[in-house]
């Protein structure tokens, strides 16, 4: 499902007047989440799921076109894992 596809599903789901409307709560909720995210703080929906930033630390790896070792720097990453509820409706 692409961006704009959601937003004609919200529309349609929440009775949203406008294309513009739905557009613009989609992008506020996106928002909200993103900027938890870049925080640091983990986003939780209990039943649906929950985003969270997980610490990657420095570690060595290997070049596989030379064998050369080099240096990966530690990093952050965003992690969803689904909640009980929706995975329960997937795999039904």
């Amino acid at each position: 499902m692409t961006k704009a596809e959601s937003v004609d599903a919200c529309k349609e789901k929440a009775g949203v007047e406008t294309k513009k409307k739905a557009a613009d709560l989609v992008e506020a909720f996106l928002e909200v989440v993103e900027e938890s995210l870049v925080k640091g703080d983990n986003v939780q929906f209990v039943g649906w799921g929950a985003f969270e930033v997980k610490n990657t630390a420095e570690k060595m790896g290997r070049n596989p076109k030379t064998g050369e070792e080099i240096k990966i720097p530690a990093r952050k990453s965003v992690k969803f894992k689904a909640g009980k509820k929706l995975g329960d409706k997937v795999n039904a």
